[in-house]
């Protein structure tokens, strides 16, 4: 574990602040949920929780299905990582962090389309082999969980009406089966 060099008091009321550097570094946000984990040795580990981790397997089948269907790569992501990809190389983008461009497309809440001219919006940080020609964000119960997204690799061939409206369904989709 990386020692940070911050310490930190727990109030009368067993609370604990996480250092602003620290949420910021891990994009915590107010009212995200953690994992709280004990060792043996006395450490506590808090983890960020992904609501999107229990539905890996449906959203490994949809993203390999979208991807046949249009022979175009597909990703889904939670609010912070890759979590599933398919026509595309899975050690380059599985499990890696999302860029900063992408959660902001997901804030937007909107079916984002990439134009023909546009600038190529990355889908991880520091990674620019794949850009985004759709991105369709999961919302559930009002709130963003993750993106459906379709990947481009050298920006030729601009997204059509087919890949928009697949990752339109697969998102409402995704979204449903977190609502149950």
């Amino acid at each position: 574990m990386k020692a940070t060099g911050i310490v930190r008091r727990i109030d009368d009321l067993g609370r604990v602040v996480i250092p602003k550097e620290i949420r910021r570094t891990l994009r915590i946000r107010d009212g995200d949920p953690l994992e709280i984990y004990t060792e043996k040795d006395g450490e506590v580990i808090f983890k960020k929780y992904s609501p999107m981790g229990g539905l890996s397997e449906y959203a490994s089948q949809i993203c390999d299905s979208m991807s046949k269907t249009t022979n175009c790569p597909a990703a889904i992501t939670d609010r912070d990582s890759v979590i599933s990809v398919c026509g595309a190389p899975r050690r380059e983008l599985a499990e890696k962090r999302i860029s900063g461009e992408l959660e902001q497309l997901m804030e937007c809440r909107q079916l984002y389309r990439r134009k023909p001219a546009e600038r190529a919006v990355p889908v991880i940080d520091g990674e620019n082999s794949y850009s985004i020609a759709v991105a369709c964000p999961i919302i559930s119960e009002g709130d963003v969980m993750g993106c459906v997204v379709f990947l481009d690799s050298d920006g030729a061939n601009p997204p059509g009406d087919t890949e928009c409206k697949l990752a339109t369904m697969a998102s409402k989709y995704l979204g449903k089966q977190m609502e149950s």
